[in-house]
């Protein structure tokens, strides 16, 4: 089982904050005509995004991160 140390929480949020500058990133690659797949590569950005806000969550609730 995991336990949610603030080590634990502290990571969590790391890897949150990580996919949200990989999403962010993602989007951005996703405006440039030259590349193919644009709409392949917003779905890939946005479910980064609902997994760094659901670490988020977990990391903020129920552990010690604040």
């Amino acid at each position: 089982m995991l336990a949610l140390t603030r080590d634990t929480t502290k990571i969590l949020a790391e890897v949150g904050f990580l996919l949200i500058l990989f999403a962010g990133i993602w989007l951005v690659a996703s405006e440039f005509p030259a590349l193919k797949m644009p709409r392949a590569r917003r779905i890939v950005a946005g479910c980064a995004l609902a997994i760094a806000g659901i670490l988020l969550i977990i990391a903020t609730h129920w552990g010690q991160f604040a």
